[in-house]
């Protein structure tokens, strides 16, 4: 950080041109006239410091000698205007439209403390059984998916011996400049601190995630619906920088059954019975998801009508479970003889009651 920049005085200015400078940026950036303002906060400090160090003249002979070094600065993220230049000395980078000048200028810096990601969310889809989905299964799938690197141990970077940053020549801050206005910034190397204790892990680019492919093995619930998304936790792309992970959410689709269909708790089946079963009533043995039951059918039972065995549905939790729903059928045999035939008529002719 140049202190005659942050002024925004020449080397040579008298100690009555440091004061006016002082006077004149002090009540622009006080906190008083800005509060709340960190940025205007962190830009005061910058100034107070900034006229210490050049009223006083040992301090300013030393600074200008190179023999000392301005008082460090916190580590908050700025970038700001840092004063006029007009001298032929100033080196630093360069950029040609306006446009980029306001967009740094104005845009809020993230904190580069606070690194840390939450990880994505990983989202994969897979079938079922009728079977599967009534008794509960486990599915193990292949993911590729962000794991925390090996490299770094996750966190972006490696310790290094200590020593002075070189991008910003231990300053901790960079500048650019507009023609003659000069403005500052934390050096993004060392995040403004002017030191190197660590560096960026190559192998995740600083990001300390790394992609690795494996199987992860899904546990589904017995009871579980089609469309039920199940989640497993801590499954999902690994955290940035340390960051917690993000969860793996498995999407159920349950194939049709060609004898069963689910409605909410309760399973409904057709059971096809014969004519004589439906006028002389039957007991009949069914084979259900549940096991093996028997269905009890009255005398003169008619096609279409249906029977409820309590709690031989889905059980989706402790203490709550659904009905099997039986729907019985009327089935006509093939009339293949005259026998049969004559037992009809017959049949006709005993019950000739109209049915419409």
């Amino acid at each position: 950080m140049d202190l005659y920049i942050v002024l925004g005085v020449q080397r040579e200015a008298s100690d009555g041109d440091i004061k006016r400078a002082y006077r004149r940026l002090a009540r622009r950036w006080h906190p008083d006239i800005n509060p709340g303002d960190h940025d205007a906060a962190v830009r005061f400090r910058q100034v107070a410091e900034a006229y210490e160090t050049l009223i006083d003249p040992d301090r300013r002979r030393r600074y200008d000698a190179g023999q000392g070094r301005p008082v460090s600065v916190p580590e908050a993220p700025t970038f700001g205007f840092a004063g006029f230049d007009f001298s032929p000395r100033v080196h630093a980078e360069r950029t040609t439209t306006f446009g980029e000048l306001f967009e740094e200028v104005f845009a809020r810096r993230p904190d580069p403390r606070v690194t840390s990601e939450h990880g994505a969310d990983i989202h994969a889809r897979g079938d079922l059984t009728f079977e599967d989905a009534w008794h509960g299964a486990e599915r193990q799938i292949t993911l590729t998916r962000q794991h925390a690197c090996q490299g770094c141990a996750g966190t972006g970077f490696h310790r290094v011996a200590e020593s002075r940053c070189f991008a910003c020549e231990g300053t901790g801050a960079v500048r650019s400049v507009r023609g003659h206005m000069v403005f500052s910034k934390n050096c993004p190397r060392c995040t403004g601190s002017g030191v190197l204790r660590q560096e960026r892990c190559e192998a995740c680019l600083g990001q300390g995630v790394a992609p690795r492919s494996e199987a992860v093995l899904v546990r589904i619930p017995p009871g579980v619906a089609d469309g039920a998304r199940v989640r497993v936790g801590g499954q999902g792309h690994a955290g940035v920088r340390g960051g917690p992970p993000g969860d793996l959410y498995f999407d159920v689709h349950v194939l049709p059954h060609p004898v069963y269909r689910r409605d909410g708790d309760d399973v409904h089946m057709v059971l096809p019975i014969a004519i004589h079963e439906a006028g002389l009533g039957a007991k009949i043995d069914i084979t259900t998801p549940d096991g093996p039951a028997r269905v009890r059918v009255p005398p003169g039972t008619q096609s279409g009508q249906r029977f409820r065995l309590r709690e031989r549905g889905v059980q989706t939790r402790p203490g709550r479970r659904g009905d099997l729903v039986v729907e019985v059928r009327l089935t006509l045999p093939r009339v293949l003889d005259e026998r049969s035939k004559d037992l009809l008529r017959e049949f006709g002719r005993l019950n000739d009651e109209s049915v419409r």
